[in-house]
């Protein structure tokens, strides 16, 4: 049976000709010991009928928010707290965009908006709605939210065209599903700690020295490692995100030397550090205890002082069979310069971002980065959304670990 057995599956059906494959992927997930409950959108009904769906599970499906012959109301909240997984497939351009826009007007949606559970969806749809970059950014912004998009195929498509559309076979769906929870567990037992976001250099009580760090990436990777079964220290500077997964334990910090204090207790008794903060390099040290008043002639000077490295501070301090992880933000000799703080750091691996690549810095949903490792061996990965770049990092660190 193996890794399906005995988990909750809502399979969604949308209406589109590849609807037929479903009936192959809900007896194969059937076949794996799932549960199954299929909600299928009322267009999905003209390509597969509800009979031969509910023969497969065993379960009446649901379609609608009311069973008419009972009189029964279908719970789409209750159908979210049920799942252990919900998959889509087919997923058409109008579902995803609805998905994408929380247009929650038939159950299928309604239910997605609902589910707890983690969200796997497989495209389907012609070659030009696949490229229309209305499709794209819906993709990616359901990527961003933490969904898991399983890419179509290329080949002949129902309108006889050849090119990217065709949903991905069933076989590899109930894979992509199994890898899902086979890496739920792969943290299990690490202790990770994470900075994350920028810090805060107080000049006077409403001024600071800062970067523009949001804290996405670092907060991507504490849930990325929480959800694989991590117990997770997260060390934040000031951002506004929250913490979503409860295996995250959240230090609001504000400049680097709370930072530093912080990180030092927690690496501590970690298996694993990794720095992702953005950390202001220097302090301020004529801070002001009340506020500067702006005068004509006078221009207050400020005297700064260096901050302490935080990741050279754990470098110096990491024992055998902990894990050190330095990110690099570089303008120019990118690769060169983070293999130097491979180095000086005493870093396992470095993950390099450019300020070249667009829509791959501070503030964006996407990132661009590079894996370098100790010796020299570098991965390369395109722009993706910041969870998906979570998921590499922590692919990465789990195969050295």
């Amino acid at each position: 049976m193996g890794l399906l057995k005995g988990k909750h599956i809502i399979l969604g059906i949308c209406g589109g000709i590849a609807a037929y494959k479903s009936v192959f992927l809900l007896r194969l997930l059937v076949k794996a010991g799932a549960e199954v409950q299929v909600v299928i959108t009322p267009a999905g009904k003209e390509f597969i009928t509800p009979v031969t769906l509910s023969a497969l599970s065993g379960r009446p499906v649901i379609s609608e928010f009311f069973t008419a012959n009972t009189g029964s109301w279908n719970s789409h909240v209750d159908l979210g707290v049920w799942a252990d997984a919900m998959i889509i497939a087919p997923a058409t351009a109008s579902t995803i965009g609805k998905m994408a826009g929380g247009i929650a007007d038939n159950m299928l949606v309604t239910t997605y908006l609902s589910a707890k559970c983690p969200v796997f969806l497989a495209p389907a749809m012609d070659l030009d709605m696949m490229a229309h970059p209305s499709t794209k950014r819906n993709l990616e912004l359901l990527a961003g939210y933490g969904n898991h998009i399983i890419e179509p195929a290329e080949g002949e498509l129902a309108s006889h065209l050849v090119g990217k559309g065709r949903m991905e076979e069933p076989e590899n769906i109930v894979k992509a599903v199994e890898a899902f929870f086979a890496s739920q567990c792969d943290m299990a037992g690490l202790r990770v700690m994470i900075t994350a976001g920028p810090t805060h250099e107080r000049i006077d009580p409403v001024r600071f020295i800062g970067n523009y760090s949001s804290g996405k990436m670092g907060f991507a990777i504490a849930e990325e490692c929480a959800r694989r079964g991590a117990e997770v220290t997260l060390v934040s500077g000031p951002v506004s995100l929250q913490c979503v997964h409860p295996g995250i334990r959240r230090v609001n910090v504000e400049s680097a030397r709370e930072m530093l204090a912080a990180a030092e207790e927690a690496f501590a008794t970690s298996d694993v550090a990794i720095m992702c903060a953005a950390v202001a390099d220097y302090y301020v040290e004529n801070q002001a205890t009340s506020k500067i008043k702006r005068e004509k002639d006078e221009i207050p000077q400020i005297v700064l002082q260096r901050n302490p490295d935080i990741a050279a501070t754990l470098g110096a301090k990491k024992q055998p069979g902990q894990v050190l992880v330095g990110f690099a933000l570089e303008t120019d000799n990118e690769a060169a310069n983070a293999r130097l703080k491979i180095e000086r750091k005493n870093l396992d691996f470095i993950v390099l971002n450019s300020m070249r690549d667009k829509d791959a810095c501070f503030g964006t949903d996407t990132n661009k980065v590079t894996i370098i490792d100790r010796s020299g061996v570098e991965k390369a990965f395109g722009l993706k959304p910041k969870s998906e770049v979570a998921h590499d990092i922590v692919n990465h660190l789990v195969e050295i670990i």
